[in-house]
């Protein structure tokens, strides 16, 4: 499911996957908290965090939320 969405959205967005075993992983699990995978972070233009959500919340909310970056 999340590579279909990572198809569907990669015209749109930078999608980054990190392994949250991995020593880069760890490091960015720590930071923003992951304590589920998967976990979605989302980013405006300026890095600042503007969506967390531990677990797969469907597709449409994450369009959604896409969609509201993307006004801005």
């Amino acid at each position: 499911m999340v590579d279909g969405l990572e198809r569907e959205l990669r015209d749109r967005v930078q999608v980054l996957r990190l392994n949250v075993l991995s020593p880069v992983g760890r490091v960015a699990a720590s930071a923003y908290v992951v304590r589920a995978v998967p976990t979605f972070v989302l980013f405006d233009a300026d890095g600042e965090m503007v969506y967390y959500q531990m677990g797969f919340p469907g597709k449409a909310v994450i369009r959604q939320e896409i969609d509201k970056l993307e006004r801005k």
